[in-house]
């Protein structure tokens, strides 16, 4: 009996040992949990677009398919040779494959398509490096007769160097953040534990005009009745920084 009662006792220390030493280290764990503050940042960079890329459109409809693809091919030429009149780089010219598609309508009472014509088009792609060259480039495109025209998409030669600028203006803006949060806590800022960053641009908007519209500004200044604006480059940051209380 005597050596039953010892066993149970031998039990229930080693019981309590164990509750104190989890206790302990709970304690110890939640000592050693370092004190941080989160904060974010932006950064904003304008510049102006030094580039371009235009996409053109040719399109014809017609009875014959080769009378419609007659006449695409006439204008998509006369705009290859209009990019080479302006001197631009013909490296940086593109032209897509020839889309050839049949039409057709629908006859009720014979309950049957008949063939009307044929839709033909193509599209020049250019990457325009000079943007004093965009108002001659889009005017007369349409005097040539190009139909189909999207918005000129505009960036800049120096965008990632211009996103990098805005990526540390970012973090000087976090930091700042951070030692207004830290000051008004009673504590000091350490060093950064972890950064998270992404950058981006937002183009300027550039609306197109109708293609009567342009064609009626045709006898004015081309090249001074496009703005291109200016881009902005933003930079965004999320940093987590130790916090060091203040000793008294």
């Amino acid at each position: 009996m005597r050596f039953r009662t010892l066993q149970l006792s031998t039990v229930a220390a080693t019981t309590a040992l164990c509750a104190f030493l989890v206790s302990a280290g709970a304690s110890g764990a939640e000592a050693e949990r370092p004190r941080t503050i989160s904060v974010s940042g932006q950064g904003e960079i304008q510049a102006e677009p030094d580039r371009a890329l235009v996409t053109l459109g040719v399109e014809a409809r017609k009875p014959k398919m080769e009378d419609a693809r007659a006449e695409v091919s006439k204008t998509v030429d006369a705009v290859l040779k209009l990019t080479r009149d302006l001197k631009i780089d013909q490296k940086y010219v593109r032209t897509t494959r020839v889309n050839i598609q049949p039409e057709y309508n629908w006859d009720n009472n014979a309950r049957e398509r008949n063939l009307i014509g044929y839709y033909v088009s193509r599209q020049i792609e250019i990457e325009l490096r000079d943007l004093d060259k965009l108002g001659q480039l889009m005017e007369k495109s349409f005097d040539l007769g190009v139909n189909q025209v999207g918005d000129p998409r505009l960036d800049s030669s120096k965008r990632r160097d211009l996103e990098r600028e805005a990526l540390a203006k970012a973090v000087a803006d976090a930091k700042l953040n951070a030692e207004a949060v830290a000051k008004a806590a009673g504590a000091r800022l350490g060093p950064p534990r972890t950064i998270s960053a992404s950058s981006g641009f937002v183009p300027p908007p550039m609306p197109m005009m109708k293609t009567q519209m342009m064609r009626a500004e045709a006898a004015s200044d081309a090249a001074g009745s496009y703005q291109s604006g200016q881009m902005g480059f933003n930079g965004t940051v999320q940093v987590e920084y130790d916090l060091i209380p203040n000793t008294p």
